[in-house]
């Protein structure tokens, strides 16, 4: 059975989009190999992605493309070969090599997913999935990137959350450039009782 894990970085302020809904600026920082080895190791794991239809326009932009693979060809390898599963309403295809489109209701689609066989699934991005299934108690894993930098406003990945989520954090290792990685598992704790 698949698990659910949502993999997003994070300005200090806990913003993962700016108020124009630019992430770009989760890649403009300073070079960092042991950051840049950890990131291409995530991308190597295998697994599937999860994307909401303007996260999948912004990495099928780039991730395919010859400077993708220039710049960055371990990661760029792994993003083009994972299965991708992507979310949208507005969408009748998706192009991008070993994607599928998931046009249904997202939880219960997603409730599908997990009961099959198939790899671990991570969401990039996407704040209003990661909201929605936070709130259907379907994710199982959080890690978090937090950057060194304030954007004064922006997008929380969790807006939209409705009720209170207890985490409890299993890694947290800090990175020469700055960067923070912070891993957390839902607690054993009953939320409902918060």
């Amino acid at each position: 059975m698949p698990t659910i894990t949502v993999f997003n970085s994070v300005s200090l302020d806990g913003y993962f989009a700016d108020k124009n809904s630019d992430m770009s600026w989760a890649h403009n920082q300073e070079q960092d190999d042991e950051f840049t080895a950890f990131v291409a190791a995530n991308a190597k794991g295998g697994g599937a992605l999860l994307f909401g239809r303007k996260t999948y326009d912004m990495m099928a932009g780039f991730w395919p493309t010859p400077s993708a693979k220039e710049a960055m060809p371990e990661i760029a390898e792994g993003m083009n070969r994972m299965k991708k599963y992507v979310v949208s309403h507005s969408l009748n295809e998706v192009t991008w090599e070993n994607s599928e489109l998931i046009k249904g209701d997202l939880v219960s689609e997603i409730r599908k997913l997990k009961k099959q066989n198939g790899p671990d699934i991570a969401i990039l991005g996407s704040g209003s999935i990661v909201a929605q299934l936070a709130e259907a108690k379907l994710i199982d894993e959080y890690s978090v990137v937090v950057l060194p930098l304030l954007l004064g406003s922006g997008r929380s990945q969790f807006d939209g959350l409705k009720s209170r989520r207890d985490l409890q954090l299993i890694e947290c290792r800090s990175f020469k450039n700055g960067n923070v990685f912070l891993r957390y598992r839902p607690a054993a704790v009953h939320d409902d009782l918060h």
